[in-house]
């Protein structure tokens, strides 16, 4: 990937920022719905940009711990899926419980991670 500035995720940093900061409080209705629809699009992209990358190779790494095997994970996911129908799983329900509980959250991290934080 190019290293010229700007980034690509100072891009999408600057039209969130736009957004966020001319374009939403200038509008109503259905317009502002959509501008906060872009908003948050953009901010999950700033997310993943920055954290994704990271979190698919914690991923890759629980799975090829729990399959002891080696794949993309992509795959690794499938054989997953196909090993917990089976029953291959079976004696391995916490390790599996905690790498889809870690999965789960790192999701909805990059998605809201707003959600991750208990309300009072």
């Amino acid at each position: 990937m190019p290293t010229d500035r700007p980034t690509a995720a100072e891009l999408v940093e600057a039209v969130r920022e736009f957004l966020a900061d001319h374009v939403a409080p200038n509008v109503e209705g259905q317009l502002a719905f959509h501008t906060r629809v872009a908003v948050n699009a953009l901010a999950i992209v700033e997310r993943t940009m920055a954290q994704g990358g990271a979190m698919d190779a914690a991923e890759l790494s629980r799975l090829k711990d729990l399959l002891g095997r080696d794949g993309d994970l992509a795959e690794m996911n499938e054989a997953l899926a196909r090993a917990i129908r089976t029953g291959e799983m079976d004696d391995q329900g916490a390790a599996v419980l905690d790498h889809l509980r870690q999965t789960a959250l790192d999701k909805i991290a990059l998605a809201n991670p707003r959600y991750l934080t208990p309300r009072g």
